[in-house]
């Protein structure tokens, strides 16, 4: 049972995924970003790059975008030739060429959008792929039957070479429905042509859908019992939208018009602040912790307050497989992408092992972005990867800390004080004032001091002068004044 609640407010919007009333899924589109994934572009080549196999290309942006050479090469060369004898990109790609891209990935820190030739257009039932030349149907349907009826009348939609992948939502879905889909794909297709043919990079030709009616393109579906919104103008757009692409489910729209907040009536704002902290409680009382560096993010299984009712093994693979399902969710939550590596619990017997990362493949098969599952590595964790797309959770809401620079640790109170000692000694060099006042955190006022006064009777002796110490909670650990006294 999956709901979808929207909160629309005058600096952002934001969307709340729920399966069995837990959250498994956050999106929030600000006012003043803008979404580039999906997004088509003419561009201009403004830089190409032999010893990485890739081209710098100029789409209109504060930072170029990133071409790779197999995003560049037509997929019918790259069949034709093999992906280990593609073209070079200096054969495929030079300096001020106009090339026709889509954003594929949104940028990340330093680095530009990811931008792809391989263009996608999608609708609720289809996605259209000019020059794309096949038909694929999605895995999730699994009848034969229905898989052949849906190739069947793909087959009798496209034309020359006309490729499209037909969605899970297609499922029962009627010829006519599935044919005013794609004539609606095709028409922005040719309209995205027509317009590079009239205009001079870099140019934006087309928009992907802002958050809440790509919602309704991507997501709303039988599966979907309630889709709550709190925004009246909101509300209307989406439900003309619905009662034209799927006017059976306009019964599952509802517009939320109570006091308190959407999100709060329905538990998810609690569920959001958790998923912003490292760790992350496990309803047996193991827990999570998921630190994330540049390269990849790592996920340690701990069994915590549980201790189990039989014997070691069995209270292991509990906390394992309670774990496994944890991390499906909190992976989709955070929007984690990139190498992923878990250190579950260890387990000496291989079944159980085994009926761990099964319990992971199936919990990853709910989400919608792509995932890979390695397996088990010589060291006994489990290494995975997953697509990136957008801005992850903790990009979104959080900042790099200005305190400790994103380490997540600060300077202790016992080195802090010697940093101010040391600071207090060049005193001595060019002033004749016989006392000083020292303000900083009252930790580090309280190690200056020392048991019964003792640090601070030998710095004064050290100095030759009075010191007094004033804590000030205002104050970070690592801030500190001093200040000449005058008696």
């Amino acid at each position: 049972m999956r709901k979808i609640i929207v909160h629309v407010t005058q600096h952002d919007s934001r969307a709340a995924i729920l399966e069995d009333e837990r959250l498994v899924e956050f999106y929030v589109q600000k006012l003043d970003d803008e979404q580039l994934a999906g997004n088509i572009y003419l561009g201009k080549v403004v830089n190409v790059l032999p010893g990485m196999q890739a081209a710098f290309v100029d789409i209109g942006l504060d930072r170029n975008a990133f071409l790779y050479v197999d995003d560049a090469v037509p997929s019918k060369k790259q069949e034709e030739r093999g992906k280990k004898v593609l073209p070079t990109i200096k054969e495929v790609l030079q300096v001020g060429q106009e090339v026709l891209v889509q954003v594929k990935k949104e940028s990340f820190g330093n680095k530009g959008p990811r931008v792809t030739s391989h263009i996608s257009i999608p609708g609720r039932y289809l996605v259209y792929i000019p020059d794309g030349d096949y038909i694929g149907v999605s895995r999730k349907i699994e009848s034969e039957e229905e898989r052949n009826r849906l190739k069947t009348i793909g087959e009798s939609l496209k034309q020359a070479n006309d490729g499209m992948i037909i969605r899970t939502v297609a499922e029962g879905a009627s010829e006519e429905q599935l044919k005013r889909d794609f004539q609606f794909l095709r028409m922005i297709w040719t309209k995205v042509l027509e317009q590079s043919w009239k205009s001079h990079s870099p140019m934006l030709l087309y928009k992907d859908l802002d958050l809440v009616p790509r919602l309704v393109r991507d997501l709303l579906s039988e599966d979907v019992v309630q889709f709550m919104i709190d925004d009246g103008f909101q509300y209307r757009k989406i439900r003309e939208m619905i009662q034209y692409s799927a006017p059976e489910l306009t019964e599952r729209l509802y517009l939320y018009t109570e006091k308190e907040s959407v999100f709060d009536a329905f538990h998810i704002t609690a569920e959001i602040e958790k998923a912003m902290k490292r760790k992350v409680w496990l309803k047996s009382g193991g827990y999570l912790i998921i630190d994330r560096t540049e390269a990849l993010t790592s996920i340690d299984v701990n069994t915590g307050k549980y201790i189990g009712h039989t014997n070691l093994e069995e209270t292991v693979l509990k906390t394992n497989m309670e774990a496994a399902v944890e991390i499906a969710r909190q992976l989709r939550l955070r929007d984690i992408g990139g190498i992923i590596i878990i250190d579950f619990i260890d387990m000496v017997q291989e079944e159980h092992r085994e009926k761990t990362l099964h319990i992971l493949q199936e919990e990853m098969k709910k989400d919608r972005t792509k995932s890979n599952i390695l397996g088990y590595t010589q060291l006994g964790l489990v290494e995975m990867t997953r697509k990136k797309v957008r801005q992850n959770l903790e990009s979104t809401l959080l900042r790099t800390c200005p305190m400790c620079d994103g380490i997540g640790k600060v300077i202790s109170e016992e080195e802090m004080s010697r940093k101010i000692e040391k600071e207090l000694v060049t005193y001595q060099d060019y002033t004749t004032i016989q006392s000083l006042l020292v303000e900083a955190h009252p930790y580090v006022t309280s190690y200056l001091i020392g048991i019964n006064g003792e640090n601070l009777h030998r710095l004064e002796k050290q100095l030759g002068m009075k010191v007094q110490v004033k804590g000030n909670p205002a104050f970070h650990l690592h801030q500190f004044e001093i200040h000449h006294k005058v008696d």
